[in-house]
């Protein structure tokens, strides 16, 4: 459920879609500001630092992709979600590789656009403290997840780990030993049946791989299973 806290930024030139959409969500308890251009967005986004950006691909003054990969350049790590008019994967992937959580293709329907940004906020809430508390790090050999403070370590040194990134990773190490289908995968990570050609999931664990000291060529930590999906192989000290 929403709270006062989670704040949505939506930069649509697409007046009429971004008022649409403001005033949908803004009915479903969410606090939602406004951008229409591109020229100035990062500025307003690491000025504001809202808990999710909605962000349209293509915009006046600045893309949606450039846009994207400077906000990561320069931190902010909360989710963002693309809007695409384009069905075309190198969009969807280009996207995924600058750093966005997750997309959505027009034309927009707001239940769906709705679900998915429930989706990455509940995935990002901090973790609360409770006495019998489940397991929050993870340890294989130099490699250290923590999902409590969303970050890993490699040898003692930070990751750089997009949000979507450092979720498909705690998933895929904490059931370590076992291989996850891209059925389960992407139904645990965006709440959504798998369509049998999204490929949001193999380009994340592509970049995962190199970060966490893995062969991408000869993997050994994260593996593909043919016609299975993907395993995560407990190396530990």
């Amino acid at each position: 459920m929403a709270t006062e806290h989670e704040r949505i930024l939506i930069v649509e030139d697409d007046l009429k879609l971004a008022d649409l959409i403001q005033a949908f969500l803004r009915s479903q308890g969410l606090e939602v500001d406004l951008l229409t251009d591109g020229a100035g967005a990062v500025e307003h986004i690491l000025a504001s630092n809202p808990d999710l950006v909605v962000l349209d691909l293509m915009l006046p003054g600045e893309d949606g992709l450039s846009i994207c990969k400077r906000l990561r350049a320069a931190g902010y790590a909360r989710p963002v979600l693309m809007l695409t008019a384009r069905s075309d994967d190198e969009d969807h992937i280009r996207g995924l590789e600058l750093g966005a959580d997750d997309y959505v293709n027009k034309p927009v329907r707001p239940q769906v656009l709705l679900a998915r940004i429930r989706a990455l906020l509940r995935r990002t809430a901090e973790t609360e403290p409770t006495s019998g508390a489940p397991v929050n790090r993870l340890t294989f050999g130099p490699l250290v997840i923590d999902h409590a403070r969303r970050e890993a370590w490699l040898r003692n040194q930070l990751i750089d780990l997009t949000g979507a990134e450092l979720d498909l990773l705690w998933l895929l190490a904490s059931n370590a030993g076992r291989v996850l289908s891209r059925e389960e995968i992407f139904n645990a990570l965006r709440g959504i049946e798998y369509d049998g050609q999204d490929r949001s999931i193999d380009v994340r664990i592509s970049r995962i791989r190199p970060k966490i000291g893995d062969d991408p060529e000869l993997p050994r930590i994260i593996k593909t299973v043919r016609s299975k999906g993907y395993l995560f192989v407990a190396v530990r000290p």
